[in-house]
């Protein structure tokens, strides 16, 4: 609080991530390295400001992303800048610029990090949100698009997930998209009347979103419609039939969505999105699909890609109960130093057990030991190491349990060794 009594607050749509709750999405984010890594994609790390035009040529200047949900602003020299509202378009930004396309390919590449969008604030979604993606540049096959979908499926697998839903579609080829449009169109102009003012925009800027409406009227309206599935070539076609077809033989299952777009202009061919049924079935929780001519288009080479990203927060807030209780049961050991001597052996003993991958709190004070354990059972500690003067000199510390209140002297050297085993038993 400043002088006066003025109370500074967060932005609204943007939030604090506390512990305990922080320590689920860093877990989170470790398996994410951790599954993505196995397949051998490694981290770009993208700016946060990007330049406008970057959105607008990529995304698509009709799109809800661009006309109605960016955080844009000119610099003190009159530039147009925006804070990133996904990461695809930067990565292909740094492709080109960094002259990546002279590396062995196909390229696999990991990101994780805050975007920014100005939208309707629901749950599971803010204005400043996370999200982790990969992208896999250089190949145009089928099996591209399975192994960034079985990538997925392995990552939701390994934080407990069982029940999600992969939805599917094709959105063929961009000669499809005009003549599916056409179809469309045909088929609505008798209601045209009747769709809803953001759809009334979009029949001009944007026809295919009329297909992602969540207003009721308009997906009654568009349920009838042909589905862009039906429209595509032959060659859109068989693509992603093979990517089903792939799939199904690696036991990943996924369900045809003839109705889904995806709210971005680069998209073709193969469309995705995970749904999660605790929050309804229109929250998505993760999207993606193909993107052919996106480095092209913004002045690089010819270069396919395929790839998704994970909201974050979404996916924290429906995280399995197991995956979220192993995460949160984590108790750390209490470090209670005794005397003016016993603060930097303290200490190392604190450096040697997080070495060991045991979590301490050093009581750092000046508390009594009566006080010092009264600490440790507020932070939940599951053991207190009291560190004497005498015990120190002597090369021991005492141990106390603080679940079955027993104690016993431990040799500085076996003290890792010692908690581990108590750790373990909780």
């Amino acid at each position: 609080m400043l002088g006066g009594g003025i109370l500074i607050q967060k932005v609204k749509g943007t939030r604090d991530l506390l512990p305990p709750e922080s320590r689920v999405w860093v877990a989170a984010e470790r398996l994410a390295y951790e599954v993505f890594g196995g397949f051998g994609y490694e981290e770009i790390r993208l700016p946060l400001l990007e330049p406008t035009e970057l959105f607008v040529r990529s995304v698509g200047e009709a799109t809800d992303i661009v006309g109605k949900e960016m955080y844009t602003f000119a610099d003190r020299k009159g530039r147009s800048l925006t804070l990133r509202p996904e990461g695809t378009a930067g990565v292909a930004r740094a492709f080109i610029e960094n002259g990546m396309a002279q590396r062995p390919n196909p390229l696999r590449l990991l990101y994780m990090g805050p975007m920014f969008r100005y939208e309707k604030m629901q749950r599971g979604r803010y204005r400043q949100f996370a999200q982790i993606g990969i992208e896999l540049l250089g190949a145009t096959t089928p099996e591209a698009d399975a192994e960034v979908i079985l990538a997925l499926h392995t990552y939701l697998a390994r934080l407990g997930f069982s029940d999600l839903l992969i939805q599917l579609n094709n959105l063929g080829d961009f000669d499809d998209r005009a003549r599916f449009i056409q179809v469309l169109k045909e088929e609505l102009e008798a209601h045209r009347g009747d769709l809803c003012p953001d759809c009334q925009r979009r029949w001009v800027s944007n026809p295919l979103r009329i297909l992602d409406c969540k207003v009721p009227r308009c997906r009654e309206l568009v349920a009838d419609t042909t589905p862009v599935a039906e429209v595509v070539g032959d060659e859109a076609r068989a693509h992603v039939d093979r990517v089903e077809e792939v799939l199904d033989r690696l036991g990943v299952a996924v369900r045809r969505a003839p109705r889904l777009v995806r709210g971005i202009d680069y998209y073709v061919r193969t469309v995705y999105e995970v749904v999660a049924p605790e929050l309804g079935d229109d929250t998505v929780i993760c999207g993606g699909g193909r993107y052919d001519r996106l480095i092209a288009d913004l002045g690089g080479p010819e270069v396919p890609g395929t790839g998704f990203a994970i909201g974050e927060d979404r996916l924290v807030e429906v995280l399995p109960e197991a995956f979220r209780s192993r995460v949160l049961a984590r108790r750390p050991v209490a470090v209670l130093p005794l005397g003016p001597g016993t603060a930097a052996p303290a200490l190392a003993v604190v450096r040697d057990l997080a070495v060991c991958g045991i979590v301490c709190q050093t009581e750092v004070t000046g508390r009594s030991l009566k006080a010092g354990l009264k600490w440790a059972a507020k932070i939940g500690a599951a053991a207190a190491v009291i560190a004497g003067e005498r015990e120190i000199a002597e090369g021991r510390v005492v141990v106390r349990d603080l679940d079955r209140g027993e104690q016993t002297e431990v040799a500085v050297g076996d003290l890792a060794t010692h908690l581990g085993a108590l750790l373990e038993d909780r």
